[in-house]
């Protein structure tokens, strides 16, 4: 399953949908402008809200928590012991490890769970300026959660470049 997602900067307020590979309009993602946290909120054709994104507060290092239904889902910080500044970790509440690596600013980068690959984000695919794709390898993966760990990575990423 391979969706398209227009990137803008990611700024707070900033709204943008995600299209699936044929065009239609899947999720969309509402940054919430002031607040007091990055927020974000990734919403379905219909305005419900699947998952919301933001900023865990009074953390040693920039952390971000994703929520579905009011309940913790992940929590994405960047590898502590990582040699390469592009390397982050996905904890689930459930105790899974989701590792993200590749080249985030650059949009080309990778998401797996124990070695093996759940989706491929890149912009090779695309030939439209400005735009990339979250390309879900396994069937049985959950799209909005992967598009979410995207979105806060790419967020970590441009925040911790801008520091």
């Amino acid at each position: 399953m391979r969706f398209l997602v227009r990137d803008r900067l990611l700024g707070f307020g900033d709204d943008y949908w995600i299209e699936d590979e044929h065009g239609n309009k899947v999720f969309l993602v509402d940054g919430k402008a002031m607040r007091l946290r990055d927020t974000f909120e990734l919403k379905d054709t219909r305005g419900r809200v699947l998952i919301d994104i933001h900023k865990k507060m009074l953390a040693l290092r920039d952390t971000m928590v994703i929520e579905r239904d009011g309940e913790p889902l992940a929590r994405i910080k960047r590898k502590r012991l990582s040699l390469l500044r592009n390397h982050y970790r996905v904890a689930l509440v459930d105790g899974t490890e989701l590792d993200v690596s590749g080249k985030i600013l650059d949009r080309e980068f990778a998401v797996e769970y124990d070695n093996e690959l759940l989706a491929v984000i890149s912009r090779r695919w695309m030939h439209i300026r400005e735009t990339y794709g979250v390309d879900v390898v396994r069937d049985d993966a959950d799209p909005a959660l992967l598009i979410a760990v995207a979105v806060c990575v790419i967020h970590l990423a441009e925040k911790e470049r801008e520091d």
